[in-house]
Formats: structure tokens, C-alpha cells, sequence
């Protein structure tokens, strides 16, 4: 029942917008009208044939890319459907409440019909999503950009003057549709010749095994003094519905075998203390931790700054930039540096370097992208490597964050 009312639902969907479909075709060619009647009740066809095939388990066999473009198209198509039947609607009350005054006014002089122009305008609206979200799943998946940021701070040792670091977060390997273009990502990293290399969370999307045919790829990532990473929420397998806990047990211990074979240094609630020309840096990283009650708080800052008070440099790793206000601006002063990511800069937005930076995610993450400063404290938030759900991203690009730490 629920199918078929989704179903149905859909169809009434699909029905709203042929009308501006129909309206547009009043003038044209009457084969050329045929057929984009044809095309357009062919989708909401083929897809009440999917979902149908799918909750009978008839599509169990198709690969997973397959399925992740099949759903995407679908989804694309709708986004912009939904757009499409807004505007109509929009219209259609303004023509009831024309109707309603000409009657009682008695005019007489009002057209019923639907405006051509509106159907026109409701047809480009809905257009605008739908080219764009198939260019950023062509386009813009594996485009990697570099970002770089010099921060000044106040006490960094001379010795540390010129520290280079680079950042990744939020691979999510189980969405890659791809494994060749990856290897470019890490051809970016390695140019950068950095002194130190962060991971920060979200390798998987729930379970180990899908990093595990680009744990060759990504061991390849080089730093002078290490590489070293956290767990994001994804990574908990918390969104995996496991036959038995020690099977999410297993998930867990194989991700973490997972991080020893790339050669990354996994940091549970620990920090490590790197000797570099002379003087200690601290890296410390927390599970994760989040202020958002929808995601765990596994993260115990106090047991991963234990033993680093005294280092000069203090660089923390934590998946969810909502920690560094919830906890670390407050509490621990002296951490010079954070590195999140998680928030993907929702791989939507509109970002011109020097004149606008935007995206719906702005309005659930204060900080969300980039960098940020309170006080002597600062906080940078990557962008993600990879990407979740929608396979592309539009405006907002998977992220190489390049930090250069400078005396200021």
C-alpha cells in the first residue's frame, strides 16, 4: 500500500507538471508535440516499474553504480519537477482568486486559461536544477581544488615558522562510482610537500570494506612527519543495521586495521607528540564530537589533551566543526589550530573567492567552510574529498586544504 501510494503520488506530481508541457505544445508541430508527450509520461513509466522491480527485489542484481545513477537521474528529475509544479501552482492560485473577483465584480473580462508565459517561465525554473545537478555529476566529482590558507600565530616558534599542512576529510571511499580519477587527489597531496598530513573523519559511509580497494591508493599520501587521522560519524557504522553487535565490532577493528595499512596514525582520544626542528608539536585527536544532538559524541577532548600541555604548537583533529565552539573555544585555550570537516559544504553552494560564499548548509553549521578565528584560537573547516548521497557536487568543490602556519 505504501508503494503503491508513493506511486501514485508521483503521478500526480508528473500529471501537475505536463500541464505546463501541454501548454507550451499548443503551437508546435504535431509530431514534435507527440513526442515530448511520450517522453515525458515515459519517466514516471520507467520509474514506477523500479520502484516496483525493487521492492520485489528484482534489482538486487544490478551493480551498485547502476543504481546510484538510475537513483540519482530520478531524483534530479523530480527536484526539478517539484519546481516546475511550485510555479504552476503558485499561478493557478492567482487564477482561482481572479475568477473569484471577475465573478463577483461581474467583468467578465478575464481569461481562464493558463498563461503560456507562466508555463514557459515554470519550464526554465524547473530547467536551472536539473542542468546543474547533471553537470556536478559529470563535472565536478573528482575536480579537485587546492585552498590554501597562511595563519599567523602570535607564540609559534621560530623554529615552526613555515610549517606546512595539508588536510584532507570525508572521503566516504563506499560513494566513489570511480577508482582511477582518486589517484589524481592524492598526485595533488603529495605535491604539496607537506610537513604534516590530516584526515579528518568519514573514511567510509558505514562499513570497512568499501575503503578496502582504495587502501593502495591512499597509502600512497606522504608528509615529512606523519600522517594522522580521526574517526567521523560515519565511521561508527551506526547507520548499518548489523545482524549482531560483534559484527559491528568486526566493522570497527577492520577499519582501524584499514588506517594501519595506509600507514595513517589512527588518534582515539590520544595525541601524539612530533619532534620537529627541535620543538614539540602536539597533535591531538578526539572521536568524534558533535553539539548537534543527531550525531554521537564519542569525543573525550580531556583524555586526548592529557600530557600536551606544555608543547608550543597544539593541532587538534575533530570530525565536527561544532565542537570547536561547544568545547574547545572555551575550554582549552591554548589549542592554536583545529582541523574538521564533515559538513561537505552541503557539495552545493555558490562560492567566488572574494565575493560570495554560500550554501544552505550555513543555516545548521555556523562555521561550514574555510577558515575561521576567535580570539588567538582558529578553526579550519574542509570542504570533504568525496561525497555523499548525490554523487557531484554544484559550486562547491572537493577540497585539498593547504596551511601554511607563519610567526604573527
Amino acid at each position: 500500500m505504501r508503494l503503491l501510494l508513493t506511486i501514485s503520488i508521483l503521478l500526480l506530481l508528473d500529471w501537475y507538471a505536463f500541464q505546463a508541457v501541454r501548454t507550451l505544445a499548443q503551437t508546435w508541430p504535431a509530431a514534435v508535440r507527440a513526442m515530448a508527450y511520450t517522453f515525458h509520461w515515459l519517466v514516471p513509466i520507467a520509474l514506477a516499474i523500479w520502484m516496483i522491480a525493487s521492492a520485489n527485489s528484482a534489482a538486487d542484481g544490478i551493480d551498485k553504480n547502476t543504481l546510484t545513477v538510475v537513483r540519482t537521474l530520478f531524483f534530479i528529475i523530480y527536484i526539478s519537477k517539484i519546481l516546475v509544479v511550485s510555479i504552476l501552482f503558485i499561478d493557478d492560485l492567482r487564477r482561482v482568486a481572479m475568477v473569484a473577483y471577475n465573478h463577483f465584480v461581474g467583468s467578465g473580462n478575464y481569461d481562464e486559461g493558463r498563461s503560456r508565459f507562466v508555463a514557459q517561465m515554470s519550464l526554465f525554473m524547473g530547467g536551472i536544477p536539473f542542468v546543474s545537478l547533471i553537470y556536478g555529476m559529470i563535472r565536478n566529482p573528482y575536480r579537485y581544488t587546492i585552498f590554501k590558507e597562511t595563519v599567523r600565530l602570535k607564540n609559534l616558534p621560530k623554529a615552526l615558522d613555515g610549517l606546512r599542512i595539508v588536510q584532507i576529510s570525508d572521503i566516504h571511499s563506499g560513494s566513489f562510482l570511480f577508482k582511477e580519477p582518486v589517484e589524481n587527489a592524492i598526485r595533488i597531496i603529495n605535491e604539496q610537500k607537506a610537513d604534516l598530513a590530516f584526515f579528518t573523519g568519514d573514511l567510509v559511509n558505514s562499513m570497512a570494506k568499501e575503503v578496502e580497494p582504495f587502501i593502495d591508493i591512499f597509502s600512497g599520501i606522504r608528509a615529512k612527519y606523519g600522517v594522522f587521522s580521526v574517526l567521523g560519524n560515519h565511521d561508527y557504522g551506526d547507520y548499518h543495521r548489523w545482524d549482531t553487535p560483534e559484527d559491528k565490532e568486526q566493522n570497527m577493528e577492520n577499519l582501524k586495521d584499514a588506517h594501519r595499512q595506509m600507514g595513517w596514525d589512527l588518534l582515539l582520544n590520544e595525541n601524539r607528540m612530533v619532534e620537529i626542528n627541535g620543538e614539540q608539536v602536539a597533535v591531538l585527536g578526539v572521536e568524534n564530537y558533535s553539539s548537534h544532538p543527531r550525531f554521537p559524541k564519542y569525543g573525550d577532548l580531556k583524555k586526548a589533551y592529557n600530557g600536551a600541555g606544555q608543547a608550543p604548537l597544539k593541532l587538534l583533529l575533530s570530525h565536527d566543526p561544532s565542537h570547536w565552539l561547544d568545547q574547545v573555544t572555551s575550554d582549552y585555550t591554548d589549542i592554536d589550530l583545529t582541523f574538521s570537516g564533515h559538513t561537505h559544504g552541503m557539495q552545493f553552494g555558490v562560492e567566488i573567492p572574494g565575493w560570495i560564499k554560500w550554501s544552505p548548509i550555513k543555516y545548521v553549521y555556523k562555521q561550514w567552510a574555510g577558515l575561521y578565528q576567535e580570539g588567538q584560537q582558529y578553526l579550519y573547516v574542509n570542504r570533504g574529498l568525496g561525497y555523499l548521497g548525490y554523487p557531484g557536487r554544484v559550486g562547491i568543490l572537493p577540497e585539498v586544504t593547504v596551511i601554511d602556519l607563519k610567526r604573527g
